[in-house]
């Protein structure tokens, strides 16, 4: 007996060991990025502040794979690409887009550093900052995620085995982010086609991508501005709840782009044809036809409207028209230079929503970012909280 019982406890000592090393093989890359999860910054509700967590991806999170397969057209597909994935079938993650309203802008330092600084506007939210790994022909990158988008409560911190592992598909839904090559790039609610905004979904013979899988593939394959665009124009896009977003590219060498889907000869009450817009892309050094003052200047600034002529009736007609003149007088006073990445935030300060007469949803600035592409480094502030020397997170991509 004795014997037989020994035989039992060896043989489920084995099975445990063989499940062991399975279970690893399958999931060391995600039990690795699991195990980094961490908060940084505790929630504040009195202030609208969501939590704040660093995650650093193991692996290449399945988008050489991604890319391999064309892409997805909608979030279903994205979610069930995700879920096979990332999760292995165990859990179905959630992955929306928001319905946002941001700032940006590039400017340089006297030393000649280039910036590129974001605010993100949309309401209380626990957010995660995120890094990935360099790998073959892929660059390392800090990008920013709005966890509510992968089904996360704002009003709870993000706690629980089942909710760490849905933040697992946080890289496929980046805000705002820098790779190691010094490219930065944003996403921005575009509001086009009158009073019902109307996504953009092309269908052409090209493979596709979703709003944040176009700015991952930027982060993560891109050298410069004009490698970005080359992306962006490789694919046929399918903006994702129901709406529609522009992007601002930028890169070490000080070039800037804004990307854009628009109609041919299209105007914005007439634009409800998501599948008719192209590609248009705008360059900082290359913009006289925009307008007097975007002729004038070699920085670029973006809000919520699409930037090209004739497009509104009239500028009320633009979304966060007020806000892209107030970033162009801060900048213009000092020619596009700031004194450094506290100046750029000053710039962020002013148009912060809390100092704004919303007529939107939009009331949070939920983060602030500056991200100095020269030497790789991210300021980071949540929520308006400029003044508190503790909320003010640097990293660095070196």
């Amino acid at each position: 007996m004795k014997k037989i019982l020994k035989g039992i406890l060896v043989a489920l000592v084995a099975v445990i060991v063989v499940l062991g090393i399975a279970i690893f093989a399958m999931w060391h890359n995600e039990i690795a990025t699991l195990t980094s999860f961490e908060m940084v910054r505790d929630r504040n509700d009195e202030h609208f502040d969501g939590a704040v967590y660093t995650m650093n991806v193991s692996g290449g999170f399945y988008l050489d794979e991604f890319v391999e397969q064309g892409g997805v057209k909608n979030d279903t597909e994205l979610i069930d690409f995700v879920t096979e994935k990332i999760t292995k079938g165990l859990i179905k993650v959630e992955i929306t887009d928001p319905e946002i309203g941001c700032s940006a802008f590039t400017a340089a330092t006297p030393d000649g550093d280039k910036l590129f600084a974001r605010n993100y506007d949309f309401s209380k939210t626990n957010t995660c900052i995120v890094f990935t790994e360099a790998n073959e022909g892929r660059h390392a990158t800090i990008s920013t995620v709005d966890l509510q988008f992968l089904g996360m409560d704002v009003d709870k911190n993000v706690d629980g085995l089942m909710n760490k592992i849905t933040c697992l598909a946080a890289p496929y839904a980046p805000l705002d982010g820098i790779n190691d090559a010094g490219v930065s790039c944003g996403i921005f609610m575009s509001y086009q086609g009158g009073d019902e905004t109307v996504a953009t979904d092309q269908n052409t013979d090209k493979p596709d991508f979703t709003s944040t899988t176009l700015l991952r593939l930027i982060l993560d394959y891109a050298d410069d501005v004009d490698e970005a665009v080359q992306i962006a124009s490789g694919y046929d896009l399918h903006d994702s709840a129901k709406t529609s977003y522009h992007y601002m590219v930028a890169d070490a060498s000080g070039r800037s782009v804004i990307l854009e889907w628009v109609p041919a000869g299209g105007t914005d009450e007439a634009d409800n044809d998501g599948g008719a817009r192209e590609l248009v892309a705008t360059y900082n050094d290359a913009d006289d036809h925009i307008g007097e003052i975007e002729a004038a200047c070699d920085y670029q600034w973006i809000t919520n409207f699409l930037i090209h002529p004739d497009y509104y009736e009239s500028n009320d007609d633009k979304a966060g028209y007020d806000r892209y003149m107030c970033i162009y007088e801060n900048l213009t006073a000092t020619d596009g230079i700031v004194a450094d990445e506290a100046a750029a935030m000053n710039i962020l300060a002013a148009v912060g929503r809390r100092n704004w007469n919303n007529d939107d949803s939009n009331s949070i600035t939920v983060h602030s970012a500056v991200y100095n592409l020269t030497d790789k480094t991210v300021t980071w502030v949540p929520n308006e909280n400029y003044t508190d020397e503790s909320a003010v997170l640097t990293f660095n991509l070196k």
